[in-house]
């Protein structure tokens, strides 16, 4: 006799929803959030706010996921890579995938309201960045520059909650992010651009197909050599901005390992093949964590 599968329980379900058993994700975010708090603190920030930034971290991405493959369910069924997902195939519907989000995005939300005005105000433009990203795939040719400022918020944000005080007005909100921290953004913008034109790559035949925009789609055959430049500006921006506020040789170091990283990835994506391009992306995360590491440790060293 053909044995049945079990149903899943209503957990794995969720943990399948939020993709807990693919971290990748967000450690791609977590990792230059935590060098945006390194730099803002000159050093370790604290208990308190390394708790609210990285569990708000792992909230934030899952409640971000909910959202995403609620907007995509009727595009997800046609790639190949997404067709499975809880919500596209059926085993969880539309509403509790949504109260799902919500409960996951308050929850952050109450985290950051432990922090400081600045903070609170800059986490709710965060969150309206995030929830435009789903429907710039319709619109818009390269929707990854979208992604790439909400994954970037962490900059503003970290340094808001170091150096922000208790003032609501606009011009103490304002003050407390340097436009350090906005040219830190702009520069991780670049690393975004980089690994998620990488991932569409991956689904570049099914969006074709369905009529989904983007940068891989946009930028055509000359999508290896957009990712590798994009990979160059933000390592030398970073480099450059992490020199201006101080950081030294070891800084210097991390920002080589995450270099002969990008040019490993180069290997594994100059073919296009979607095992490659994938693999690429998933591993960007060590990147990440080899530029985390280089502003921790200089800066524990000094």
């Amino acid at each position: 006799m053909t044995a049945i599968a079990a149903k899943p329980s209503r957990l794995s379900l969720v943990l399948d929803l939020i993709r807990w058993n693919r971290p990748a994700g967000w450690l791609l975010l977590l990792w230059p959030t935590l060098a945006a708090l390194w730099i803002a603190a000159d050093g370790f920030p604290g208990w308190h706010l390394l708790l609210v930034f990285v569990v708000g971290t792992v909230l934030m991405r899952s409640a971000g996921c909910c959202f995403n493959d609620v907007v995509d369910r009727d595009f997800d069924g046609h790639v190949k890579r997404t067709a499975q997902r809880p919500v596209t195939r059926g085993a969880v519907s539309v509403r509790p995938a949504l109260l799902v989000g919500a409960v996951l995005a308050l929850a952050a939300f109450a985290l950051v309201l432990t922090t400081n005005p600045p903070t609170i105000v800059l986490s709710v433009a965060a969150l309206a960045v995030t929830l435009v990203y789903p429907f710039a795939k319709r619109w818009m040719a390269m929707p990854q520059a979208v992604l790439g400022v909400a994954f970037s918020f962490g900059f503003p944000m970290a340094f808001a909650a170091v150096q922000g005080g208790a003032d609501w007005h606009w011009r103490a909100i304002t003050a407390a992010v340097p436009p350090q921290a906005w040219l830190l953004l702009l520069s991780n913008l670049f690393w975004v651009l980089a690994y998620d034109t990488e991932y569409a790559m991956v689904d570049r035949d099914d969006d074709l197909k369905i009529g989904m925009k983007t940068s891989a789609i946009t930028l055509g055959r000359w999508d290896v050599a957009a990712v590798m430049v994009c990979y160059a500006l933000y390592l030398a921006s970073t480099a450059l901005l992490g020199r201006s506020l101080g950081l030294g040789a070891v800084f210097l170091l991390g920002i080589a390992a995450a270099a002969l990283q990008a040019v490993w990835h180069y290997t594994l994506i100059r073919t296009r093949e979607r095992e490659g391009c994938f693999k690429a992306f998933r591993l960007n995360h060590w990147l990440g964590f080899a530029v985390f590491a280089g502003v921790a440790v200089d800066l524990a060293l000094r």
